[in-house]
């Protein structure tokens, strides 16, 4: 597997969550032409109050947020739009850690249920997102925001998900 999820909130085993972050992380890997089977992720499945407190932690930010990630090594680049360097993939039974993402509950579904999106797609989304920071993209340039907001949109139509930035 992927991903390896920890839950500590029990309402994101009713809501599917690891097999949504397994299949999410796997297209975002294979889109990208990485496999899948030579990385890990850690997923932890938490609440809004677990949430801020990493943000605070790790953000300098005391609120709640959807989703947190952690890369293993930084993989940015330095040129606003320039697609990072991506990793080689582990060994057979030696996977090589991509770093950890933390989820909120509460957040996701006020998020969802504010843009009339089905819970799962939005998760969905952010697990691709948070992958995608894993792996060194990031969104606080324009031109690394338009690079990863058009990658996130083409993983999510190969998985016959809507458009998250559209209008409509």
């Amino acid at each position: 597997m992927l991903t390896d999820t920890i839950l500590e909130d029990d309402r994101w085993q009713q809501a599917g969550l690891e097999p949504l972050a397994e299949t999410a992380a796997r297209a975002t890997l294979a889109h990208l032409g990485l496999d899948p089977d030579g990385f890990e992720i850690a997923v932890l499945a938490c609440d809004d109050a677990r949430i801020a407190e990493l943000n605070a932690d790790f953000r300098d930010k005391p609120t709640a947020t959807n989703v947190l990630s952690w890369p293993s090594e930084e993989r940015g680049t330095e040129q606003d739009g320039d697609t990072p360097d991506l990793p080689e993939p582990g060994f057979a039974g030696l996977a090589d850690e991509l770093g950890d993402i933390a989820i909120a509950y509460d957040t996701c579904a006020r998020e969802a249920a504010a843009a009339g999106k089905p819970f799962a797609d939005h998760v969905t989304h952010l697990i691709v997102h948070a992958t995608l920071h894993l792996l060194g993209y990031d969104h606080i340039r324009d031109k690394d925001a338009t690079l990863m907001e058009g990658i996130e949109t083409e993983i999510l139509g190969k998985m016959g998900l809507a458009d998250p930035y559209s209008e409509q």
